[in-house]
């Protein structure tokens, strides 16, 4: 099951405030009420084409995303970093997410702003201590993510919350899969129409049941927190008014631009 979170444009007479709905084949969506991930799947009796809706962030996390760095070898051997023992965790703000399709802001204490592709986690409820067998009682289903980096404040820093905290700096979308299941799926990094990742989710260091049951031994979690799984080899700078494209098989494709740089 496709969840988007949605604008109506004007022609769907369904006012202006973000709505949710199921996405089906025929590209038509089933309006629910409420937020599924607190309320359930509550259909309404609407329905419009997605042709009269702009697509946003599907989840706007309440309190925060989770990252978990270098956890493709290829990807910490291009970072000059040997495969870590247990996974590693960083945070983004939630202010950091976009939808697809917005502009990636350009900050301009930064030159260098890197696209990083990833299999994101949305979580479905509170939980806490989650032991592995039971990962998947605790997801809601899965998104699309690029964490971006300001690659030359990540190395000044030392540390990466600036770098990759800047608003904008989280594209998630275009929807939610319910029904995903993690394996041999492809996930695939193009900028502008170039691929520059490639690499089955089946070679992450730490699998979802192990991240899930790692992070939640550190900190609760809450419904619509979003857990990144990481980036495979491949990353790389997103130059001025780029495109960039990260998909996964089974899930779609999240586009976004880049803007000018700040001045």
């Amino acid at each position: 099951m496709r969840i988007v979170r949605f604008a109506p444009l004007e022609s769907a007479h369904l006012g202006s405030d973000p709505l949710f709905g199921v996405l089906n084949d025929q590209d038509k969506i089933l309006v629910l009420k409420g937020d599924p991930i607190y309320a359930g799947i509550v259909p309404t009796e609407k329905v419009i084409d997605l042709a009269h809706a702009r697509l946003l962030a599907p989840v706007i996390p309440r309190s925060k995303v989770v990252c978990i760095g270098k956890n493709y070898a290829d990807h910490a051997a291009e970072m000059d970093s040997q495969v870590p023992e247990e996974p590693i965790i960083f945070l983004k703000p939630n202010t950091s997410v976009a939808g697809p399709n917005d502009v990636i802001q350009w900050p301009r204490m930064s030159e260098r702003v890197d696209f990083e592709g990833e299999l994101a986690i949305v979580i479905g409820r509170i939980c806490k201590e989650v032991p592995k067998e039971k990962y998947r009682d605790v997801i809601f289903g899965f998104t699309i993510a690029n964490d971006v980096t300001a690659r030359d404040l990540q190395k000044k820093d030392g540390q990466w919350t600036r770098a990759k905290g800047f608003d904008t700096f989280c594209p998630i979308g275009p929807w939610i899969e319910t029904a995903f299941e993690p394996a041999e799926q492809r996930i695939s990094t193009t900028l502008n129409g170039e691929i520059k990742q490639s690499e089955p989710l089946s070679s992450m260091i730490f699998k979802v049941p192990e991240i899930i049951a790692f992070v939640t031994s550190v900190m609760t979690l809450l419904p619509g927190d979003i857990i990144l799984t990481g980036t495979p080899a491949g990353i790389g700078p997103m130059p001025e008014h780029s495109e960039v494209t990260v998909t996964i098989e089974g899930i779609g494709s999240l586009s976004n631009r880049v803007s000018s740089r700040a001045n």
